[in-house]
């Protein structure tokens, strides 16, 4: 199967669509991710209780707040970067009141490269994020860190829950990415079973 096309192939039929501008959409993803953002927190701080009381200077909460906004623009940059290796296609970036994304909309992209790219900011950030929050000691920075890993862990909610529908989904699927909408397709088996009029 081709990494993506430019036209929806013949055989393929529209089965779901995850619009994080739908109100209901925007009200479960934000429940979830308050769950994950206190679930990162309260980990990492039962993990390694911070000694109070800490010292949250001017400086150190614009430093905080630098680093929250880098890591949404790290973030869709890494969804965009691989789109960019397996479709060379214009990336569309953008921000709602409700969802940073990034997106490439005038394609269908494989299972495969739907997947790699939506759950690639998981599990780069990750990757970097925990070795750095196990190793550093419990003091201002380590606290700070562990805000922009929940940051990090809750803003990837609308991300899992893409790459959980595509798992779930059997056989041959393509994805259309605007960014804020995912629509699914799925290639309609032919039941070989059925009698045909010959």
């Amino acid at each position: 199967m081709k990494n993506y096309y430019h036209e929806l192939p013949l055989g393929y039929k529209k089965i779901k669509v995850i619009d994080a501008k739908n109100r209901k959409t925007i009200l479960l993803f934000n429940l979830a991710a308050i769950l994950m953002l206190a679930l990162a927190v309260v980990s990492f701080l039962l993990f390694k209780p911070v000694a109070l009381p800490i010292k949250l200077s001017l400086p150190f909460i614009l430093v905080l707040m630098i680093g929250m906004i880098s890591y949404i623009v790290l973030h869709e940059l890494t969804h965009g970067f691989v789109y960019k290796i397996y479709t060379k296609e214009k990336l569309t970036f953008g921000l709602t009141l409700s969802v940073a994304f990034c997106g490439v909309p005038h394609i269908y992209v494989s299972k495969k490269v739907a997947l790699i790219a939506v759950l690639a900011p998981f599990i780069v950030f990750s990757i970097l994020l925990i070795p750095i929050l196990i190793v550093i000691p419990a003091n201002s920075i380590y606290l700070a860190l562990v805000f922009i890993f929940a940051i990090h862990f809750s803003g990837c909610v609308g991300d899992l829950y893409v790459a959980f529908t595509l798992l779930r989904l059997k056989g041959k699927v393509l994805m259309n990415d605007t960014g804020p909408k995912q629509t699914f397709y799925q290639l309609e088996e032919i039941d070989t079973d059925k009698p045909t009029d010959d």
